[in-house]
């Protein structure tokens, strides 16, 4: 088995270190890198109005790192008065590594869906909800939590920007090493991945690759581009994704 890993670094690159490390044939192929979000500098202003019991909400590790280093540069620290929930378990343990606070999380699936069963996020009404992201994304943590009674706030911490590649030139390189599992975590790069590969590669190998998915929407939308060998992880963290290789 030949793995070609398409989340971006670092996570990509350790990733592919732990597989060889495990005597694994594995490539790191980022499709995605990130930069600075467009609503990024009134982030101070959004996290000022917070209550006693107000909510803040971290979608992903990028989204706490690029709020963190914000708040670092304006000479700020993370406020004390929100409850604060994470997507996940990474990214809550990346969120309380920076703010100190006890960060909530599902212990199931890294999804809005799970997310939003948490017994605290029921009954929301005069609550303000701040949910700091990148561009992009679901919006149904946000339509759900004002359907609850929360004021909400949405801040674009980072963007998430296309690699450019040569698909056909990329294409021939990974056929050519035989890879036969392909490492997704999120709609955006399967399409993306998709799209990128010329037809006669995508039809005499792209889809015929194993394919590691980290939900089962992303199973689905694998389904309707064509894969057939397609596997869940438990998780979209590197310790799942490791177990679901192994």
């Amino acid at each position: 088995m030949s793995i070609l890993v398409t989340r971006p670094s670092p996570a990509g690159e350790q990733l592919v270190s732990r597989l060889r490390a495990l005597g694994q044939v594995a490539w790191s192929f980022p499709l995605i890198e990130f930069s600075p979000g467009r609503e990024l500098s009134a982030l101070a202003d959004h996290m000022d109005i917070h209550q006693e019991g107000d909510l803040l909400f971290a979608l992903s590790q990028h989204a706490v790192e690029f709020a963190h280093a914000q708040l670092q540069q304006q000479g700020l620290n993370w406020p004390t008065a929100p409850r604060y929930f994470a997507i996940g378990r990474s990214t809550a343990l990346a969120l309380h590594t920076v703010s100190g606070a006890d960060v909530r999380y599902p212990l199931d699936r890294e999804t809005s869906e799970v997310l939003l069963q948490l017994p605290e996020l029921q009954t929301l009404i005069g609550k303000r909800a701040l949910i700091l992201r990148g561009n992009g994304g679901r919006e149904l943590l946000g339509e759900t939590l004002r359907e609850r009674g929360a004021d909400v706030t949405f801040c674009e911490c980072y963007q998430r920007c296309a690699k450019h590649y040569d698909g056909a030139q990329e294409a021939m390189r990974w056929h050519t090493r035989g890879i036969t599992t392909l490492v997704v975590t999120s709609g955006e790069m399967l399409q993306q991945l998709w799209s990128l590969v010329p037809l006669w590669y995508r039809e005499n190998w792209l889809l015929h690759c194993r394919l590691l998915v980290v939900s089962e929407r992303l199973a689905n939308l694998a389904r309707e581009l064509g894969w057939q060998d397609i596997r869940i992880a438990d998780n979209a963290d590197n310790d799942a994704l490791l177990r679901a290789l192994q």
